[in-house]
């Protein structure tokens, strides 16, 4: 079982959990998710989740990108408190260091993958025309240089993935969180996809933690641990 409640390498890390819980009420049960979850990620950290149906995988994952709150502990993103602050706070912390990507790409379906992919450095504050720019050139790196101007509608399953892996990473996040990235697409297209989040994940210096029941993208981290009966544990660290 992972126990890093106290690190002196806290100073290092870009994301601890430390104590986190979840609990839900069920009629006059509690069910109890997550337990007693501690986690440092440092940059650079390349991590699967894995675990059954229903372990608390996503639970754990939007905890950790604070669109969900824990019952207890404490999420520190870049040594910045995460939980138990406003929700403006959150947002912010949210736009300057993580980027996600889910199973399913939710890209907006009125705008096109050009204005997509800018839209975090829209909210961010950026000029238009510095957005757009940036966009361009990172759905060019993503072999979508002539998809710009195409709605979510336009594109094949493939193409919208990558458009929403560009627009995780058009911020440069610390860290990259992403919920079965590939689980909506087939074999090839999600080995391409996993294939060049994997590649901007080294070009981007960013953390990569990925929730999947997929053993071969499981395979790719350096290191994958297992949700099981609410506990995290260490499986493999190489």
């Amino acid at each position: 079982m992972i126990n890093e409640k106290t690190n002196k390498d806290d100073n290092q890390a870009v994301l601890t959990c430390k104590g986190i819980t979840k609990s839900f009420k069920d009629n006059n049960d509690l069910l109890e998710v997550l337990t007693d979850i501690n986690l440092t990620v440092k940059s650079g950290d390349r991590i699967a989740i894995t675990g059954t149906s229903g372990s608390g995988k996503t639970t754990l994952l939007q905890i950790m990108g604070g669109l969900d709150e824990p019952t207890s502990g404490v999420i520190s993103i870049n040594g910045q408190l995460l939980n138990k602050t406003s929700e403006k706070q959150k947002s912010f912390i949210r736009n300057q260091y993580l980027g996600f990507v889910y199973q399913f790409h939710h890209l907006l379906a009125e705008f096109s993958a050009e204005e997509n992919v800018a839209m975090p450095l829209l909210i961010r504050g950026t000029k238009k025309e510095q957005a757009m720019d940036e966009a361009r050139l990172l759905l060019k790196r993503v072999g979508l240089e002539k998809r710009l101007n195409h709605r979510p509608s336009e594109l094949s399953g493939g193409e919208r993935q990558r458009a929403a892996v560009a627009r995780a990473l058009i911020t440069r996040p610390k860290i990259l969180l992403a919920d079965e990235p590939t689980g909506n697409l087939d074999s090839g297209n999600g080995q391409h996809v996993m294939e060049l989040m994997l590649e901007l994940h080294k070009e981007f210096q960013t953390s990569l933690i990925v929730v999947t029941h997929d053993l071969h993208i499981a395979g790719k981290m350096s290191r994958t641990l297992q949700l099981s009966d609410g506990i995290l544990v260490d499986k493999q660290e190489y």
